[in-house]
């Protein structure tokens, strides 16, 4: 082969970091178009339908909504926000300690397991008014009805993760002697990893989910209250441009959680775990 067919072979040959660029493109704007496009059919249907707007407002009237109630919106997002990252960061240290606790000894799971899963099908609402009654304040009341609704899925996953743990290499461990300690600390938290991280993706939007619910079966209101009851206070006064305002903050908290806990996932599996590996073929 001529070193000039070498070079045009070459050349045909694909730009592995264009390649990449372009599907991170791709990643970003077709998202970002399919939103627009959504938007774009919102603001077309309430214009030619001539929809009340204290029945359907258009993006126009929510986004002056947004910026006109920010004084009032923002200190409730700031409280949602406050409540679901304890939350969420409260499951964790007792999601991941209870598993651990768990694996020690069958006994030990066939004893406290059902525990765990009896609070987890128990509908939050319906334990919520035991909850505030005991719960030194409402804060810490919203603050114990998130942690319980995030906690299970990440001690299932986190069990199942420790549990999952090849045979052979437990063997392997036992053969040149470490300790349970040892073989907890370098092999079962390890390999393990894939699974907690799932388990956070899944607390994260959990745990918004269940500050929401809470604060709705509290019932809490004044100063310090969060997005849940500034929804329920824009619905009783008919002011929905401010309630579908809320709602955007929630769901663009719910976005930023996901994509936070995602990233965490990526960085601590992109360099070895098949599941955030890109295919050679």
């Amino acid at each position: 082969m001529s070193a000039d067919t070498a070079d045009a072979s070459a050349a045909a040959l694909p730009n592995p970091m264009t390649a990449k660029r372009r599907d991170l493109a791709l990643r970003i704007v077709v998202p970002f178009a399919t939103v627009a496009v959504l938007v774009a059919v919102w603001a077309l249907y309430v214009k030619l339908s001539g929809v009340a707007p204290y029945i359907l407002p258009g993006p126009s009237a929510v986004a002056a909504a947004f910026i006109s109630d920010w004084g009032t919106l923002a200190p409730a997002l700031w409280v949602t926000t406050k409540i679901t990252l304890m939350s969420l960061l409260l499951a964790l240290v007792g999601g991941v300690g209870f598993a651990v606790f768990l694996v020690q000894s069958r006994w030990i799971e066939i004893a406290f397991y059902p525990l765990a899963v009896i609070l987890q099908v128990t509908p939050i609402v319906a334990i919520s008014p035991l909850i505030l009654i005991y719960a030194p304040s409402t804060q810490v009341a919203l603050l114990i009805c998130a942690f319980l609704v995030a906690f299970f899925p990440i001690l299932s996953n986190m069990v199942q993760g420790l549990k999952s743990v090849d045979h052979n290499l437990i063997n392997l461990f036992e053969l040149y002697g470490a300790s349970r300690w040892q073989t907890l600390l370098y092999l079962k938290l390890p390999a393990a990893q894939p699974y907690f991280m799932t388990g956070l993706r899944i607390g994260g939007g959990l745990a918004l989910i269940a500050a929401v619910v809470a604060e709705f079966a509290a019932g809490s209101a004044g100063a310090g209250s969060g997005l849940a009851f500034r929804l329920l206070e824009a619905q009783y006064r008919m002011n929905i441009p401010r309630l579908f305002a809320a709602l955007l903050m929630l769901s663009l908290l719910g976005v930023a959680i996901f994509a936070i806990t995602s990233f965490i996932s990526w960085l601590s599996l992109h360099r070895w775990h098949e599941s955030s590996l890109k295919r050679e073929n």
